[in-house]
């Protein structure tokens, strides 16, 4: 009799007992209705469709107007948006699956067209290298634009900040999600405070590796005082170096991280690898490191087919393995990968804005 493969094996996540270990990882498509970045039944029919995931993360979501630094991307900070993502959680559910919102706050991955001519926020007023997917809102069409240098939140806007993710979590559930993800990843807000090469303050939110570690601290333990640990996840990309991000006490800080993390009972850990064609190897060391620190599950994500899948889970460095681009032009994806049937490619034209094409028109195998 064949071997069971690891990837196909039931478990379980943030309380939910689930059949195979195929997650749908967080992947920005800019879709929501304007004006007011509100979800649609159209991002319902696009979550719906790829119920079949063991867990589904959603798109980076937006916890604030302060927050925001792509167009057409969602929020969660009004009645209106709960409301629309109220849409696509009863059409997930009703096909049988699991959703966490992922919380966003972009930092300085931004632009001054979003806040009224305003600087985008940071930690500190760090230039860096970074783009920004900007769309013209009458046309629709968008392009990559330059991020400028931002401006250096104040102690007390921290604190407002750390609010706003509470309040956001608080929303998700009103809007039906089973838990929610907290951005800490690809050079966001979260990633901004834990880099010394994006935080060079002074106070007690930079400087020593603790001090880096202090917001995001407060915001996991707002978020998951207002919901529960259990309700509560977070993502994380230790060898991130783009958009100004080489941090060389990265991956110490990050460890210390998941000894907090684990000691705080969180859902889970969700580890994003670097997946451009020269990004620094994601090394087993770590992989070994991390796992020593935190044994709750494990989420990875990055270029990962069903091979490499079952590596990871099989040597115990993960519990499940989110896929992105895979899932966007193939909604079945859990079955595809379980029977060896073809995977269709996706349009990269389409990634970003429109509407159904490159969206939700995509076919489940036959």
């Amino acid at each position: 009799m064949p071997t069971a493969s690891p990837l196909f094996t039931p478990t379980v996540i943030a309380g939910h007992a689930v059949p195979h270990r195929v997650v749908m990882a967080p992947m920005t498509r800019c879709r929501s209705t304007q004006p007011g970045d509100v979800p649609n039944a159209l991002n319902a029919r696009y979550y719906a469709q790829r119920a079949s995931a063991a867990l589904i993360v959603t798109e980076a979501t937006q916890i604030s107007p302060q927050g925001k630094g792509y167009s057409f991307t969602p929020g969660i900070h009004s009645d209106a948006q709960v409301a629309g993502w109220r849409l696509v959680t009863d059409a997930v559910h009703a096909a049988g699956g699991r959703i966490f919102l992922q919380l966003w706050h972009v930092g300085r991955m931004s632009h001054p067209d979003f806040h009224h001519g305003e600087l985008p926020v940071a930690p500190s007023a760090v230039p860096f290298d970074g783009q920004v997917w900007k769309a013209d809102p009458q046309t629709g069409i968008g392009a990559m634009v330059a991020c400028p240098t931002p401006r250096a939140l104040e102690r007390d806007e921290i604190r407002g900040i750390v609010d706003d993710f509470r309040r956001a979590a608080r929303r998700a559930l009103d809007a039906g999600f089973d838990g929610v993800e907290i951005h800490g990843a690809n050079g966001y807000l979260l990633d901004q405070f834990l880099r010394t090469t994006s935080n060079t303050r002074t106070d007690e939110y930079g400087g020593s590796r603790d001090k880096r570690l202090r917001f995001l601290r407060e915001v996991v333990d707002a978020v998951a005082g207002e919901i529960g640990a259990a309700r509560t996840a977070i993502r994380l990309a230790p060898f991130l170096t783009a958009r100004g991000m080489a941090c060389p006490d990265i991956l110490p800080t990050l460890l210390e991280a998941a000894t907090y993390l684990q000691a705080r009972g969180i859902a889970y850990l969700h580890l994003v690898e670097a997946d451009w064609d020269d990004a620094p190897p994601f090394t087993e060391t770590f992989r070994q490191d991390i796992r020593a620190r935190f044994s709750r599950p494990i989420i990875v994500a990055g270029k990962y087919d069903r091979a490499r899948a079952e590596w990871v889970i099989g040597n115990g460095y993960a519990d499940l393995v989110a896929f992105g681009r895979a899932f966007i032009a193939n909604p079945d994806l859990p079955r595809r990968l379980a029977d060896g049937l073809p995977l269709a490619s996706f349009d990269g034209n389409t990634l970003f804005g429109g509407d159904a094409r490159g969206y939700s028109d995509y076919p489940a195998a036959a």
